[in-house]
Order: structure tokens, then C-alpha cells, then sequence
């Protein structure tokens, strides 16, 4: 059996890539299966091990919440600093926490937004990735707190998101960052943030933002049909395992109403700073960088919006993790493809900003 860092190495050697709607489309195959149309063995083992629910009732919030992440681990060689700090911000402050590389000063600098369907997740559950990150690139990364849904429906974790991109903007100097190399990240809600947090930039032109770099994120809150683009089980190459390939897939589209409910509160799905996939122009926005999981339930709606993008001369590359499901980078340590995410984020930040 591979060693997870042969695995690694595997994830940069075998890709496939081609162009598709302007799109630069990178597949990145399963590192230790010669086949497609099959999970990951690492997913396939999870998904096996996961315990049915005897009945289809969705789960309370608070369930949600301390089943969100998963114990990972700390893939860094080197030295990171880590600082729990307080974003000032209007009536209230926003916890942060940085991470320094050791890495001389100025270096790039990146705020990141956690995943957790805008309900749950911590700061906490991405430390080691954005750790990792932090290292590879060698750059500060700011891991935002932001504000959570039911308590706090929309707009508050747009509203704290953009504060603290404002707030490291201005003080870049501060945390040994150069403002001019502000890239937004996060993963599944925290991407939906990073990326409405650049389309405001862009539209208010503040242009603060240089890079995106968006881990399977959700860019349409209707977890149904859309105008936008259009869902379909066919869309997925299923070869091998359908019933637990289909299950794998349903897993999230089943929360999507709670996410959504719980978030939106009567807010209209389509608010371009609630699915970017829904604004009227997206010209002008920082280039993109996403990831996608082959067995994701949002992976259509990254395609639209990589499409949607392109269309409108922002430059995009979307990397697809072959075989693999939602919510990957909580497994960094345990999964190759995490840390090949991290890997690439800092290659394209290096490449970018040098």
C-alpha cells in the first residue's frame, strides 16, 4: 500500500487537463485506484463505516454542529506562530486567528473562512490547514470567526467577512503582509464568503482583493433546480458502488433546506451576496482558483459558476479531486487530496505574486 506521502507526490504527477468554456480544468486522478467511476478508498471507507439513520428526519442543529470536522493533522515541516487576535469592527469585534510563517517579511497574506453550512464549523476545525497553508505559502493567514446562522441570519457572516478583509487590508503592514497580495479562501460556506467578499470588492471597487482561492464552495442557496444551472445524478460518472455513491452525493443536498432556512430567513436564494452564481456581472472580480470534488452535490453549480466566471474574462482554473466527497480539507493528514489543495493554492499564489 502507498505511503500518504507517495500519495501526495501521486496527487501533483497524475492529472488530466483540458479547456472547457474557457475554464482550465484540471482532474486530479485517485492516487492508489487505476480506474473511474469509483469513490476514493478513503471516502469508500468512510462512507462504509457510516452509521444508518433509521429514519430520514434531518438532524437538529445542534447535532449538526458536534458532528461538523473531524480530528486531523498537523502537516507542517517547519515553524508557524499562531495569535488569537480581535477584528474592531462596528458595535462589536470579530475573533481572528493568524498564522506567520517564517517566511520574511512582507509576505502574501491570506483571510480564510471556515465551512459549516453557515450554521456550525470553527475556526478550531481548519487550524491545521490553514497552518499548512501558511508554511507552503508563505504567507500570514487570518482565519475569520465569523458569526453564525440561526442566531445570526444573513447578512452577518457577510457582513463580518468583509469587515475583517477590510481590517487586514488596512493593517497588512501590522501582521508583515503586503496589502497588494490579499487573497480571500475558504471552504464550502467560508468559500461562498470568500468569494461574495470579492464581488464586493470588486463592485465597490475597493480592490483590496488579488486572488480567490475556493474550496468546493456553495454559490447558489437553493439546493434544488435554478435558472442558473441545472442539477442532474447523471452528470456523475458512477461506475462502481452506485448505492453508496449516490448516498455519498445526497448527503448534503438533504441539509441544504436546514443550511438554507437557518441562514437565509426569508432572504431571496437569489441575492447575488447569497449565490454569486445569480449576480448579473461578475467582470472585473480577482482571479479563481476552485476546487472540486467529484462526488459533491455542489459540483455542478462550481462548473456554472467556473463557466460564469470565464465568460466574463475573470481568469479560472478549476481543480476536480476524482473520487473524492464534500468537506475533504477537514481531513488533512488522513486525505492526500487536502494537502495537494494546500499545495496548489500556494503554487498559484507563488506563481501570482512573484
Amino acid at each position: 500500500m502507498a505511503s500518504y506521502e507517495t500519495m501526495v507526490q501521486r496527487l501533483a504527477e497524475r492529472t488530466e487537463e483540458q479547456k472547457v468554456h474557457g475554464v482550465n480544468e484540471v482532474y486530479k486522478l485517485i492516487p492508489d485506484l487505476d480506474r473511474k467511476g469509483d469513490l476514493d478508498p478513503r471516502v469508500l471507507a468512510n462512507a462504509q463505516h457510516m452509521p444508518a439513520r433509521e429514519n430520514a428526519d434531518v438532524p437538529s442543529i445542534e447535532t449538526i454542529r458536534e458532528n461538523m470536522g473531524r480530528p486531523n493533522q498537523d502537516v507542517t515541516k517547519g515553524s508557524v506562530s499562531e495569535e488569537r487576535i480581535s477584528i474592531p469592527a462596528e458595535h462589536r469585534t470579530i475573533r481572528a486567528v493568524v498564522y506567520t510563517p517564517q517566511e520574511e517579511a512582507p509576505r502574501p497574506v491570506v483571510v480564510y473562512f471556515f465551512g459549516g453550512g453557515f450554521i456550525g464549523g470553527s475556526v478550531e476545525a481548519v487550524a491545521n490547514p490553514c497552518k499548512a497553508l501558511a508554511e507552503k505559502a508563505g504567507a500570514v493567514v487570518v482565519a475569520v470567526d465569523y458569526r453564525l446562522a440561526p442566531e445570526h441570519p444573513y447578512p452577518a457572516a457577510v457582513t463580518d467577512s468583509f469587515a475583517a478583509v477590510e481590517w487586514v487590508h488596512a493593517h497588512a503592514g501590522e501582521l508583515g503582509a503586503d496589502q497588494n497580495q490579499l487573497t480571500v479562501s475558504g471552504d464550502s460556506a467560508g468559500g461562498n464568503l470568500a468569494t461574495v467578499c470579492a464581488l464586493l470588492d470588486n463592485e465597490r471597487g475597493t480592490n483590496m482583493i488579488a486572488f480567490q482561492a475556493l474550496l468546493y464552495p456553495v454559490v447558489h442557496l437553493t439546493y434544488a433546480e435554478s435558472k442558473h444551472y441545472t442539477w442532474s445524478l447523471n452528470r456523475y460518472q458512477i461506475t462502481y458502488h452506485p448505492e453508496l455513491v449516490e448516498k455519498t452525493i445526497r448527503a448534503l443536498q438533504a441539509l441544504g433546506p436546514l443550511f438554507c432556512s437557518s441562514y437565509l430567513q426569508g432572504t431571496d436564494p437569489d441575492t447575488p451576496y447569497v449565490s454569486p452564481l445569480a449576480a448579473e456581472d461578475v467582470s472585473g472580480m480577482a482571479p479563481a482558483l476552485i476546487f472540486s470534488a467529484e462526488y459533491d452535490f455542489l459540483r455542478l453549480e462550481e462548473e456554472a459558476y467556473a463557466e460564469k466566471l470565464a465568460a466574463a474574462g475573470v481568469p479560472v482554473t478549476r481543480i476536480q479531486y476524482q473520487g473524492m466527497d464534500h468537506g475533504y480539507i477537514d481531513k488533512i493528514g488522513e486525505y492526500p487530496q487536502a494537502e495537494d489543495t494546500i499545495h496548489e493554492i500556494a503554487k498559484a499564489m507563488r506563481r501570482l505574486f512573484s
